[in-house]
């Protein structure tokens, strides 16, 4: 009866461990909960990790531009805006262990993007927002654009002052 309770702890054990594994889709948001995102009225682009693709990054940037807008910000003239804006990307292949393999023994994969927004002071280079989507992509160029579109929209719909409304 003792060995029987052992193995049933380590299964489940193992079991919580490899759901853990399982990865998350979907917008996370951290935010520094001292900072009223809602007085922002400028901002200016800085360097992240943006895309290789220079017709994604292109996307990326004109998306989020566009996002901003709609929150009443407008890109500074000359000079630091309010805040700095940049972006992070980058793609990687999961793979589903739930799926069965197929007559080659190989197991579905699938590209999925991830793209971090996130929003500095301009003095100190701090973290104010960090805006997270993981998705699976469609890899069909002809369904990229909407694709970053509707990621960047996503994230903006959490932008903080947009929740607390």
């Amino acid at each position: 009866m003792k060995r029987f309770t052992v193995t049933i702890a380590l299964c489940a054990g193992l079991a919580a461990a490899l759901a853990g594994q399982m990865p998350r889709y979907g917008v996370t948001v951290t935010a520094d909960k001292h900072v009223d995102f809602a007085k922002f009225k400028t901002y200016s682009w800085t360097s992240g990790q943006p895309s290789a693709n220079k017709r994604i990054d292109a996307r990326v940037v004109a998306a989020v531009d566009r996002e901003l807008g709609v929150l009443g910000m407008t890109k500074a003239a000359s000079g630091p805006g309010d805040v700095l804006a940049t972006y992070y990307s980058l793609s990687r292949t999961d793979v589903n262990l739930k799926a069965k393999s197929d007559s080659e023994g190989r197991l579905p994969q699938y590209w999925v993007g991830t793209l971090v927004v996130a929003l500095l002071d301009p003095e100190s280079r701090q973290r104010l927002l960090r805006l997270r989507v993981d998705e699976p992509l469609d890899t069909d160029p002809a369904k990229l654009d909407a694709t970053i579109d509707g990621a960047v929209a996503a994230l903006f719909a959490k932008y903080p002052s947009r929740r607390h409304k």
